[in-house]
């Protein structure tokens, strides 16, 4: 049977951070107010000084979704994939990917939100991606988390389920990741690939004897 490989997408598989461009993108289509990108590099900076209200931050990120149409949304995302995504994609993640995909079963899990980055994951050619979902009624964002978040402990939780869902296991599995953020998931996993690593996971590398390696 084929093994797990993991990816995470924001920094690993792109080059930058899919859920500040959806805001910046956001901003300059005059989508949210002036505010809002400040509110955005605040969320972002927490993210990598360790500090993130996760909840605080899925509620910003559900505000423009909850005040928009699903026309107009599914509009601009796919205006963003093309003009903010394409661009940032790398082309050694890509050639891993697919070196990977040869032998096993390759899925992304990102502590971003589903919406934005359920057709990134298209693009890498991977149908299967384990994210941050948000509810949706009668074709409509009702602001509400749907189950966990998928951060840290609960990107882990979200990945055993998966694979327990789907006849996976961990044993064997490989994960690649450039956060500190997400060392839960890459201390469970039998080989861990720090890519382009944040420094405290540069660290975290060095004391598990992690391998280190650049797409960029």
């Amino acid at each position: 049977m084929p093994k797990l490989v993991i990816f995470d997408l924001d920094n690993t598989l792109i080059n930058g951070d899919s859920d500040r461009n959806w805001g910046i993108y956001l901003s300059e289509k005059k989508i949210v107010g002036d505010d809002f990108l400040e509110k955005s590099e605040k969320f972002y900076n927490n993210y990598y000084e360790g500090s993130l209200d996760i909840d605080g931050f899925l509620n910003f990120c559900l505000e423009p979704l909850v005040n928009n149409s699903m026309d107009l949304l599914l509009e601009l995302r796919e205006d963003f994939i093309e003009t903010k995504i394409k661009p940032l994609l790398l082309p050694k993640a890509i050639e891993e990917i697919n070196k990977e995909m040869e032998t096993n079963k390759v899925i992304i899990a990102t502590a971003t939100n589903n919406f934005v980055t359920r057709p990134i994951a298209t693009l890498f050619g991977i149908d299967d991606l384990i994210a941050t979902d948000f509810e949706i009624i009668d074709n409509e964002f009702t602001g509400k988390v749907d189950g966990i978040p998928c951060f840290r402990d609960g990107k882990l939780t979200k990945v055993e389920q998966w694979s327990k869902n789907n006849d996976y296991d961990l044993n064997g599995s490989k994960f690649y990741s450039d956060s500190f953020n997400d060392i839960p998931l890459l201390q469970k996993v039998s080989e861990a690939i720090v890519v382009d690593g944040d420094e405290k996971l540069l660290q975290e590398a060095k004391n598990y004897g992690w391998k280190c390696v650049s797409f960029r």
